[in-house]
């Protein structure tokens, strides 16, 4: 995203720390949602690394926070969990992967609010950042595709038979899978549509881009 703004030479200090504000809020809220639901389904694991935080040092990735800043794309630090301390680890690792993009969810609503009832008024625009943002970021991360949030949900809803399968081919494929539907137009149907229709509902602003 920062990328876009020194190519095309509009250089906005308003809309970069908007942006900075916005990518911290997400990620810090997503990762530390997987860590607390993990904490309380029985995995000590997350607590013990530090990840039970809503520092957001505490879950910055090198290289994929500094994806997310740069070009729009990215992850945070990965929170570490050992499914095998959860009481019922198939239902407890769905709600793990799903506590990530369902608190991105949360976060839209609440900062939609002062867009929605016009009183955002100078912070409209880092609130409308933080709301896309949190969309986005929920609706890339359901996507039932290896190693994002929503390969596990799908493969904890699954037969025990079918999962396996569908968790090798991942381990095999999904990565490349994840990078077609970035670089294709797919990204605009699962993503960027929701996202848009989301935000329109949220916000009473119709965005089109």
């Amino acid at each position: 995203m920062l990328i876009q703004q020194l190519l095309s030479g509009h250089f906005n200090p308003a809309f970069i720390l908007a942006w900075l504000v916005a990518v911290t809020i997400a990620l810090t809220v997503h990762e530390f949602a997987h860590a607390k639901v993990a904490d309380m389904a029985g995995d000590g694991t997350p607590r013990a690394m530090g990840r039970v935080s809503l520092n957001p040092l505490d879950h910055y990735d090198p290289i994929g926070t500094t994806m997310i800043v740069l070009f729009g794309f990215g992850w945070g630090k990965p929170v570490p969990i050992n499914p095998t301390n959860f009481g019922h680890p198939r239902r407890d690792d769905a709600l793990v992967a799903l506590a990530g993009p369902g608190s991105n969810i949360v976060v839209a609503v609440l900062f939609a609010m002062p867009l929605r009832f016009g009183f955002a008024g100078e912070y409209a625009q880092v609130l409308q950042l933080i709301v896309l943002l949190n969309l986005f970021l929920a609706f890339f991360n359901i996507i039932p595709v290896f190693p994002l949030d929503g390969s596990h949900i799908l493969q904890a809803v699954l037969p025990y038979e079918k999962a396996r399968i569908y968790s090798d081919f991942m381990q095999r494929y999904g990565i490349l899978l994840l990078i077609l539907i970035i670089v294709t137009p797919v990204v605009d149907l699962l993503v960027v549509i929701p996202s848009q229709l989301l935000y329109h509902l949220f916000t009473g602003v119709l965005l089109l881009f």
